[in-house]
């Protein structure tokens, strides 16, 4: 029997003790629909970046293109925490050889795609979270999507298609000379 295909997975999602509330995230769906087909890598970018649980909430603020993160009340500005930690991290997935990940949805760390930004603008603005895009700048051909979004079970088909694909991608391309 062939070993499980790896998958990245926000680790709040698997019911670990990370978030920054200290309450627990644990997704079911992911749990019994992926769980007995693939193998999960869990990473949560602030809890292994040294913040601890519970924590001051945080956000994205500035940019769209080049956030910054801030904790809420206290101002602390956690922008190099996160970018030096995420690049260090995602370096270390290369080694994993994941085919996919799974996101916490609006997360600034881990949002992949509708996390809130204040720019100050008054307006309604979205950026993917920090870790995140650093996963999508050094993985762009491998399948990612957010939590609630595989509750869809179309998309949830979608996904496991596309990790598959990806798993067949990768094993032909160490096959070829």
């Amino acid at each position: 029997m062939s070993a499980l295909i790896k998958l990245g997975i926000s680790a709040c999602l698997l019911g670990e003790n990370v978030r920054y509330d200290g309450c627990l995230k644990l997704n079911r769906c992911i749990i019994e629909t992926l769980g007995p087909h693939f193998s999960f890598v869990p990473v949560c970018p602030e809890v292994e970046c040294g913040m601890p649980t519970p924590r001051e909430a945080m956000r994205l603020e500035g940019d769209q293109a080049d956030p910054r993160l801030f904790a809420i009340n206290s101002r602390t500005d956690k922008t190099l925490q996160m970018t030096d930690f995420s690049k260090v991290r995602v370096k270390k997935l290369e080694d994993v050889d994941l085919c996919g990940f799974v996101f916490k949805e609006r997360s600034p760390s881990c949002g992949l795609t509708m996390v809130p930004l204040h720019d100050g603008s008054g307006f309604e603005r979205f950026t993917i979270g920090m870790f995140a895009r650093e996963v999508t700048r050094c993985f762009p051909l491998m399948p990612l999507e957010e939590a609630e979004r595989l509750e869809n079970p179309d998309i949830r088909k979608d996904f496991i298609e596309r990790i598959v694909l990806h798993r067949r991608e990768k094993d032909l391309l160490k096959k070829s000379p």
